[in-house]
């Protein structure tokens, strides 16, 4: 018998960031790119001999930024449980506008978003994020539906030895 498995806040799109950091160690080790993940800055509050105390602050940035054919490449790995639309609520109102002022320097800027119980991962260009976004703004839907990345974006599949292999899809 399976036991049940419940994953924490702290850990939602654990699994997702772990296969985009091999496929970004995969991408630097053939010369394709270099591209890191951002860590999460953390305030110490106490140090006493070797035991340190403190927490992560609300960061910044988002999770990755690096360089890919001369071009600046900056995403965030984002996971759902829902199965049927990815709530804009995922995205911080930071998140957004650092993609959002990137996107209009010329960045290559989206989110990667795991559909986890469909197992699905799919590539949301920050065009179609803020158009999402926007309508929300306005009081329209607080999600992308599903059908949405099925039809209008390109699902990111394990491709020609790389795990995930998201930056075929990246102009």
């Amino acid at each position: 018998m399976r036991k049940a498995y419940s994953r924490s806040h702290a850990n939602r799109g654990a699994v997702l960031e772990r296969l985009v950091d091999i496929t970004n160690k995969q991408y630097r080790n053939k010369g394709v790119a270099d591209i890191r993940k951002v860590p999460t800055p953390v305030q110490i509050t106490k140090h006493h001999g070797r035991t340190v105390t403190g927490y992560t602050q609300k960061g910044e940035w988002v999770d990755y930024v690096g360089i890919h054919n001369g071009k600046t490449i900056v995403f965030d790995a984002k996971e759902t449980a829902n199965r049927t639309s990815f709530p804009l609520d995922n995205v911080s109102q930071h998140q957004y506008e650092l993609l959002k002022s990137w996107h209009e320097k010329g960045a290559r800027s989206f989110l990667l978003v795991s559909f986890s119980k469909l197992d699905e991962v799919y590539l949301l260009p920050f065009g179609q994020l803020q158009e999402a976004w926007t309508t929300s703004e306005k009081g329209g839907r607080k999600s992308i539906p599903h059908q949405d990345f099925v039809l209008n974006c390109d699902r990111v599949r394990s491709d020609k030895g790389y795990v995930l292999h998201y930056l075929k899809h990246v102009g």
